[in-house]
């Protein structure tokens, strides 16, 4: 396993009164993509900000590679090992060439070896034909492109990223995303980005920090955020709209049943009866059906399409079977079942799908 590169150890960011940040210990290791998502207010900015010593915390200390910044290391030293790109593109008034040359002229390169590093990180992100073009021409996808080679022509050991694709298209984020994933990874940085879009994060990201209110809730793999949530607060964020709770009826075998509602939802574990539990099933292994299938799925109901909503590649299927549940569906699916609101149908899910969150 990698060693961290950087740490943080009861780092406590107050302003007016009230708590931003509050993380009692947090490794970063060395080499990996670190994603850190909650909702507006979270205190994601206010953790990269505090990582790149422009927000002093009002305790804690944050250690590079076993050091303490100050008086260990000096926050300049230190910073050297940095590059941090914001959600607008900060470019100087000139060409792309020299935007993308300045943090190499800050930091005293030999004017003969700037050209090819400036050429590289061109050519890497598919702007060398831009070169001479003002970054005030450039289109938003270009201009963060810009912004990202001049970010990384500096040869960080550690990359900070504050929502750096939420002001773009769709088709243009996805092949930033593409693109800045092959070339950080080749190059081994450590990169820590803040994003409130779940679907970035389990994209890039090898590690994914879940913040809300300043705290952090959850820390895991992407996998394990998203089979796994923590709370009711995880599971709704990324994106399981399926939370349920009821109290357990019967337990055998390994199986436990829920009312919900009236019916019963069978869920792999071990809880006694009488208790209360809440779960959540990712929309993903929710199956509709015109009739009900000849399958190992222990959950079966039937009931009706609330309604259905585009998600582009896929439909979100609200369904009401006595309770809510909402799975996706692909287009060619929508016209074989027919779906709309009103449509009779069966939604069936597994009992190793399902994730107890909490017994009560």
């Amino acid at each position: 396993m990698n060693r961290p590169i950087i740490e943080i150890k009861n780092l406590l960011v107050r302003r007016n009164n009230r708590t931003l940040l509050q993380v009692p210990q947090l490794a970063f290791r060395s080499g990996t993509i670190v994603s850190v998502i909650g909702p507006n207010g979270a205190g994601k900015s206010t953790m990269l900000l505090s990582l790149m010593r422009l927000v002093i915390p009002d305790s804690g200390e944050i250690l590079y590679r076993g050091q303490r910044i100050l008086p260990g290391i000096s926050i300049h030293r230190y910073r050297r090992k940095m590059s941090m790109v914001f959600q607008e593109p900060l470019l100087l008034n000139t060409s792309v060439y020299n935007n993308i040359a300045s943090g190499l002229k800050i930091r005293g390169m030999n004017r003969r070896n700037i050209r090819p590093a400036v050429e590289e990180m061109m050519d890497l992100f598919g702007i060398a034909h831009l070169s001479k073009r003002s970054a005030r021409s450039l289109s938003g996808g270009e201009a963060q492109r810009v912004s990202l080679s001049r970010a990384l022509a500096v040869s960080p050991e550690i990359l900070l990223m504050d929502e750096p694709f939420s002001s773009l298209d769709a088709p243009t984020r996805e092949s930033l995303i593409a693109d800045l994933d092959r070339i950080i990874r080749d190059r081994g940085i450590t990169v820590i980005f803040a994003t409130h879009d779940r679907s970035e994060a389990i994209r890039l990201a090898d590690e994914i920090i879940v913040l809300n209110e300043g705290r952090i809730i959850q820390s895991g793999t992407p996998a394990e955020i998203t089979l796994s949530p923590a709370d009711e607060f995880v599971a709704f964020f990324i994106g399981t709209e399926t939370i349920l709770s009821g109290a357990v009826t019967n337990a055998a075998e390994g199986v436990f049943t829920v009312s919900v509602n009236g019916s019963g939802v069978e869920i792999m574990g071990e809880v006694e009866p009488g208790r209360r539990v809440t779960f959540c099933i990712n929309p993903e292994n929710i199956i509709f059906s015109a009739n009900f299938p000849e399958t190992s799925a222990r959950n079966s109901f039937r009931g009706k399409v609330v309604k259905a909503v585009s998600q582009g590649l896929f439909h979100k299927i609200y369904f009401d079977c006595g309770f809510i549940l909402v799975g996706y569906v692909t287009g060619r699916s929508m016209e074989t079942l027919g779906i709309r609101p009103g449509r009779e149908l069966v939604a069936s899910f597994k009992a190793t799908a399902v994730h107890v969150i909490k017994v009560a």
